[in-house]
């Protein structure tokens, strides 16, 4: 049921948008307005967010790590793993950004025969890779609508892209990788009985509404041609802000443009905002030198302390008088 409310949800965003093209004609409401309110609550939302992350204090080191953290000289330290300097910091960023490095070294538990047994999780640090290197590559490709002379670099990841050189248009790899991703992290989390108890509706719209953008951006692709040039007229309309609805643009690319419209709007209120805050994470951006500095909170106000001196100063005579020791009489 997790799973049914958000892909009817889905259904129901492209049914609006096909209805509302092929029936009531709204297609400057699909093509101009709803993608600038998006834009608008994607941007408002996603600075919000991290303002807010920017805000919240963070006086004391916690990195998450499994090195040895710079101690004492003849202690070899673990530059990357605990790094102690803002370089070591911005390597295991990088690492961790671009490779996924912690979901790599990820393990599952499991229980068998009345034992948990540890084991490896390399498929879904491959699924997550090959998913997001794929967006990247998708988006990189899209830059090419909203931009008059294309440049060389385009060109480039178009022809790394479509380097196997298979059908009319030349097949993209991650067309083929961003949908394969998709359907492995669904199967996933529908399959495994730990996965499926954790996951709630926030987890499995997301995946239906990429799965749908990447669906629909392929069908138009390979299948149910779209007028390329008024696509790109569009484009190009709407980031100068003057914007114009060509006609015969199909109705399978108003559905895209909506998906993708939702998924903008959506992303600052999702989970998807580990985009934005795996740099905010202070367990990524702090150096481990907790054993080469000391630390002092910044927000620490005076604190008038009662010691226990004074405290036996002050309580001296009834504590002898019901029999408690005392440090001075």
């Amino acid at each position: 049921m997790r799973a049914v409310i958000p892909f009817i949800a889905v259904l129901v965003l492209v049914l609006l948008a096909f209805i509302g093209v092929e029936v009531g004609k709204l297609n400057f409401l699909f093509a101009v307005v709803i993608p600038y309110v998006a834009i608008s609550v994607f941007t408002i939302g996603f600075i919000s967010r991290v303002v807010k992350w920017g805000k919240s204090p963070v006086p004391f080191r916690i990195p998450t790590t499994c090195g040895q953290q710079k101690s004492l000289p003849w202690i070899k330290d673990s530059k990357i793993e605990n790094p102690s300097s803002t370089f070591g910091v911005i390597v295991r960023m990088a690492l961790e950004v671009l490779l996924f490095r912690s979901l790599f070294r990820n393990l599952k538990t499991e229980m068998k025969s009345g034992k948990i047994v540890y084991g490896s999780e390399k498929y879904l640090w491959l699924a997550g890779l090959a998913f997001h290197w794929s967006f990247l590559f998708v988006l990189i490709r899209h830059y090419r609508f909203f931009i008059g002379k294309v440049p060389a670099f385009i060109g480039l990841v178009e022809g790394l892209d479509s380097f196997l050189q298979v059908g009319v248009p030349l097949l993209y790899i991650t067309d083929v990788a961003i949908l394969a991703a998709v359907t492995y992290l669904f199967i996933r989390r529908v399959y495994l009985p730990q996965v499926r108890y954790i996951s709630l509706p926030a987890d499995y719209f997301p995946l239906f509404l990429i799965f749908g953008i990447a669906a629909s951006g392929v069908l138009m692709r390979y299948f149910y041609k779209t007028h390329i040039v008024a696509v790109k007229e569009l484009a190009m309309s709407l980031v100068s802000f003057a914007p114009k609805v060509p006609e015969g643009i199909g109705v399978i690319f108003y559905i895209h443009l909506f998906l993708v419209s939702t998924l903008i709007a959506y992303f600052p209120f999702s989970k998807l905002m580990h985009m934005g805050g795996v740099f905010m994470s202070p367990t990524r951006n702090l150096t481990g030198n907790s054993r080469e500095k000391r630390h002092i909170n910044p927000w620490d106000y005076p604190v008038k302390v009662h010691t226990y001196e004074e405290y036996e100063n002050d309580f001296r005579d009834k504590m002898k008088s019901v029999g408690i020791p005392v440090e001075k009489e």
